[in-house]
């Protein structure tokens, strides 16, 4: 019998979850698929299916039956409680060493929790965070396994076979650690989508307004780039959109009400800097961006009203493309020092081994922040695996002090100009903050014991000694 089993079951036949189900039947993989609602599951096993390596099951007991053992229970559907509710469906139907596989957006501490509790059951459990959208589930993610690591050898192959491939055939999947590491490095790879979305609009923003560009001349500015250090899948496609004309010959761009949107990661990312004491501004900034777009009422009516400087720019427009290139490339490098420390900061605390230089492997193909910079990430934590922020090492340590000038004075002529550009600007000053060997903490700290007898140190004294005085006697 089974050999006529399945080697895998997904459950939820949204675009993600038909997508890589199409794609690991193409690897030659059996599939057994179930979802809510049937039309679903005809359409793709009827219209879709490739060679037959898709079956399609209406009963959720049917379909557990039709997986070979251990069974490999991949769930594509709506994170939060629709999660709990088929495990809490599936936990009756499924026997000891059985492997769940939550491949949705779940936040982290839901797949620590969900990893404790199938492991005291006899289950096994990976949260698997997949980026690359719908082409990407396709034709290759990447993919971030976390949770029960006896689980790993279980998948291995599908996971690998149908992931993204860089250089040499290398797959873009590889285990990342335990219980809700594995969503947890997706939820960062979404806030530094965030960063660098935020990065490329700013970039756009000053080229539109302050330098006048139209967008052919954007358009060709963007592919430059692509083909340089800066080349990325979110270069590449923002060249792709500023040429792309409707029928009646206007720039689609143009056309798109100006308020993004968000589904959380983005805020979970900041969130969770927080809560762990992590300085993650620029992802911070970039998330508080999408939502102050999204005031387009207000913001109309202010316009109206709040006065800002007239656009004036006399200078060299290429000079000033250079300026913004570094710019861009600097704070670029700024975001992931400030994301790789928040991985840092949280392995930590949850006592994870983390594999540093592979997760940057692991994001060179089929997810959104796919670029050439990601090699360099990772040959940085093979010169120094200890290194406590990216800033400090050769490689980015020399763009850094190579891009500063033009960094400061493209953000000088977005300011003097009224432009906001709230990541390139946060990223500057967390550089400026992290290089200085004294800030003004201690005037805070006086501050701090003045009307709340928080205590400080000195300087002068023990590291770990504390002092209080009493300010106003001390008038």
């Amino acid at each position: 019998m089974s050999a006529t089993q399945s080697d895998i079951g997904l459950i939820g036949l949204g675009v993600m979850g038909t997508s890589l189900a199409l794609n690991m039947e193409s690897h030659g993989f059996k599939v057994s698929v179930h979802n809510r609602t049937s039309k679903q599951i005809d359409d793709l096993v009827n219209n879709r299916s490739i060679n037959g390596g898709l079956k399609g099951f209406e009963d959720l007991n049917d379909f557990v039956v039709s997986i070979k053992k251990p069974r490999k229970i991949m769930l594509m559907v709506v994170a939060g409680k629709v999660v709990d509710d088929y495990i809490n469906k599936l936990t009756p139907l499924i026997e000891e060493d059985d492997i769940i596989i939550d491949a949705g957006n779940s936040h982290y501490p839901d797949s620590i929790r969900r990893t404790k509790e199938l492991e005291a059951q006899g289950f096994k459990f990976i949260g698997l965070g997949v980026s690359g959208g719908e082409e990407g589930a396709l034709k290759g993610p990447s993919m971030m396994p976390g949770g029960s690591f006896s689980a790993w050898p279980e998948v291995r192959d599908i996971f690998q076979s149908i992931s993204a491939k860089v250089d040499d055939n290398v797959p873009c999947c590889d285990w990342i650690g335990e219980d809700g590491s594995g969503h947890f490095v997706k939820m960062v790879h979404n806030g530094i989508e965030y960063g660098d979305m935020q990065l490329i609009c700013e970039a756009y923003q000053i080229m539109k307004d302050v330098l006048k560009m139209s967008n052919d001349e954007m358009h060709e500015v963007f592919k430059k780039w692509n083909e340089g250090e800066l080349s990325s899948y979110l270069i590449e496609i923002t060249a792709n959109i500023l040429k792309y004309k409707e029928k009646d010959g206007t720039y689609l761009v143009d056309n798109i009400l100006d308020t993004a949107g968000e589904k959380g990661t983005g805020k979970w990312t900041a969130a969770v800097a927080l809560e762990l004491g992590s300085s993650l501004t620029l992802i911070g900034e970039a998330v508080f961006a999408r939502y102050l777009s999204s005031l387009k009422d207000q913001r109309v009516v202010a316009s109206k009203q709040l006065n800002g400087p007239v656009v004036n720019f006399s200078g060299d427009k290429e000079k000033a493309l250079n300026d913004l290139h570094d710019a861009l490339y600097a704070s670029k490098i700024v975001s992931y020092a400030q994301g790789y420390t928040l991985l840092t900061n949280a392995a930590k605390q949850f006592n994870w081994n983390l594999n540093y230089g592979g997760i940057a492997l692991m994001w060179r193909g089929g997810c959104i922040i796919r670029s050439v910079f990601l090699t360099k990430i990772n040959d940085a934590y093979k010169n120094n695996p200890e290194i406590n922020n990216l800033l400090l090492d050769p490689f980015f340590k020399n763009v850094i002090n190579n891009s500063q000038k033009g960094w400061r004075q493209i953000i000088t002529v977005a300011i003097t100009n009224g432009i906001p550009i709230p990541a390139m600007t946060s990223s500057l000053s967390y550089f400026d903050g992290y290089r200085s060997e004294k800030l003004p903490a201690n005037l805070l700290q006086a501050q701090r014991d003045y009307f709340g007898a928080h205590t400080y140190e000195r300087l002068d004294g023990n590291k770990g000694e504390f002092f209080h005085t009493d300010w106003i006697k001390s008038d």
